[in-house]
């Protein structure tokens, strides 16, 4: 699953795009991590677990692992681009890390199915980002991309005159 998944993403990610791809792997994990959190609520245990959680790992895989890193190299105004790469990698394998760090402590504090439903609770967060944040680079050059950025910001103005993210 976790050799297989990538491929998936290869094959969809420029028929569907970025964010659809994004949007449909965040909506899985959201429904995986919510079922989990749910049937370890009911102390349920065997193959049903097991196979959610292969579920999830094959949800990232095709989805997030690929289409993350193909949203960082595409994002960022060229001016910027290396920069804001590194920036944004090196806050991608710091949330890796807290990740699987915090694992163990949540599953103590939380027990297991209050860490899936925070999981559950933290990816619809990120699912409400990219549905209203997330712009499609599908068949875009960068430039255009930049110019759909720019202007987008440009439009997105709050009641007090400031500039939003």
């Amino acid at each position: 699953m976790r050799i297989a998944g990538p491929f998936v993403a290869l094959f969809t990610i420029d028929r569907y795009g970025r964010r659809f791809l994004l949007l449909t792997g965040v909506s899985g994990l959201v429904l995986i991590y919510t079922v989990l959190g749910v049937l370890y609520h009911l102390h349920l245990q065997g193959k049903p677990m097991l196979l959610l959680v292969l579920a999830a790992i094959a949800c990232y895989a095709m989805s997030w692992a690929p289409a993350t890193w193909v949203v960082i190299a595409e994002i960022f105004p060229n001016r910027i681009r290396s920069s804001a790469m590194s920036i944004a990698i090196t806050a991608l394998w710091t949330a890796c890390f807290l990740l699987t760090y915090t694992f163990p402590l949540l599953n103590a504090a939380l027990g297991a199915a209050g860490t899936f439903l925070t999981y559950a609770a933290v990816c619809l967060a990120g699912f409400l980002f990219l549905y209203f944040r997330l712009p499609e680079t599908r068949g875009k050059t960068l430039e255009e991309i930049e110019t759909n950025l720019q202007s987008a910001r440009l439009r997105r103005r709050d009641v007090l005159g400031m500039w939003t993210i």
